[in-house]
């Protein structure tokens, strides 16, 4: 563990540039509920274990349509959790890090939380590839239009896991939703995702094309849904000045030579690397 910590550290000595890629394994140093597993997501949400729902049951686009009450219940819910959390120290340690590198950076996560602008990234370099509980767009997509949720107030009756408000699209009145992409969801609206992906390649082909080091820091990443394991694999093999550290108290395993597994939780790992 010693050796591949030190190299890790060298890894990023020597990077040009650092692509941060986070999973949901980023949150829970901050207090965030760990959905792993039905056990973990009933511990965090109880009136849905007495529903016998699982998390990827809960997370379809359906109960807006059917019970956007016990929906918006449970959107409503981690949408004030989200804005009431305070990101861990690693974060901040990833900030100093970027400034490092005169803010050569981007940041990729399958997070809807929001964490990474709270502490302090630049809107402009992240991509959430699932969106953000912080925005809102028509159940139906009717105008395929996103818009703030800073002003939402939701209101939950936990006894009951109902919401005691319910958000509507202003321009046809359907239920508003977050502009999260869910299981099985076909309304889904990506244009602010696709913008942001479209900043993301066009820094990653200047870096690649200056041929800059890359450090890709993977925080949390785990391999029941892969997408942020998948680019970091993707970038590390076919690009030889990309060099990945994943971070994974569960799933450390790495693919090629590029590569360097840390079986440490978030926060422990990125000090270990990083302090």
């Amino acid at each position: 563990m010693l050796e591949k910590i030190k190299r890790a550290r060298e890894i990023i000595k020597e990077a040009d540039a650092v692509l941060i890629t986070a999973g949901a394994g980023m949150g829970v140093d901050s207090g965030l509920p760990d959905f792993r597993g039905n056990e973990g997501f009933w511990r965090a949400y109880p009136p849905i274990k007495k529903l016998g729902l699982s998390f990827s049951e809960m997370a379809s686009p359906h109960w807006f349509k059917t019970d956007p009450k016990l929906a918006w219940a449970f959107y409503g819910h981690r949408l004030h959790l989200y804005r009431d959390t305070t990101p861990h120290d690693g974060f901040k340690m990833l900030l100093d890090l970027v400034q490092e590198k005169n803010e050569n950076y981007f940041i990729y996560t399958s997070n809807v939380d929001g964490q990474f602008q709270k502490a302090g990234f630049s809107e402009e370099k992240i991509v959430e590839v699932h969106g953000s509980i912080h925005f809102l767009q028509c159940s139906k997509n009717c105008k395929n239009r996103i818009w703030s949720a800073d002003d939402l107030e939701i209101r939950v009756d936990m006894d009951r896991f109902e919401a005691l408000d319910i958000p509507t699209c202003p321009n046809c009145g359907a239920v508003a939703r977050p502009n999260i992409l869910m299981f099985g969801d076909w309304y889904w609206n990506s244009r602010r995702t696709d913008v942001q992906n479209s900043l993301y390649r066009k820094w990653l082909k200047g870096t690649k094309k200056s041929l800059q080091k890359i450090a890709i820091i993977e925080i949390g990443a785990g391999t029941a849904i892969p997408t942020i394991r998948n680019l970091g694999n993707s970038l590390s093999s076919t690009y030889k000045q990309a060099y990945l550290i994943r971070i994974n108290p569960r799933e450390s395993e790495v693919e090629n030579e590029n590569s360097i597994g840390l079986e440490l939780g978030g926060l422990e790992g990125l000090k270990a690397i990083l302090e």
